[in-house]
């Protein structure tokens, strides 16, 4: 049974810091490309970032640029994304996934299984 299961949200000041992690397990962590997204209610799940197998080719939403970064720890079944210098509209539910591919990575649907999500709250 495949799972994604992520941690790390919480609430935190303007400017601070959180590291989203995202374990997995149920099958090979290291075949698979991962990312991250986020939904806030009544919206569409937008994509945020994207890392591959090895972790050596990263994509991120422009709006994130500069203040998130994704990695990844095969050994570990794990991806983080850390978040500095957070800003109140970040605010919103963020979720893992994993695909195969990394065609259309920015897509919801091209990914395969999804985590529960972990809420992130930057107040003011």
């Amino acid at each position: 049974q495949v799972q994604l299961v992520e941690s790390g949200g919480g609430l935190v000041q303007a400017g601070g810091s959180l590291r989203l992690s995202c374990a997995a397990s149920g099958r090979t962590f290291s075949s698979y490309v991962m990312g991250w997204f986020r939904q806030a209610p009544g919206e569409e799940r937008e994509f945020v970032a994207f890392i591959d197998r090895s972790g050596g080719v990263k994509y991120y939403t422009d709006s994130v640029k500069g203040r998130l970064t994704i990695s990844r720890d095969n050994g570990k079944n794990t991806v983080y994304l850390q978040m500095n210098r957070l800003i109140p509209e970040v605010t919103t539910i963020y979720y893992c996934a994993d695909a195969l591919s990394y065609r259309d990575y920015h897509h919801p649907h091209k990914y395969d299984y999804w985590g529960q999500g972990t809420q992130v709250t930057v107040s003011s």
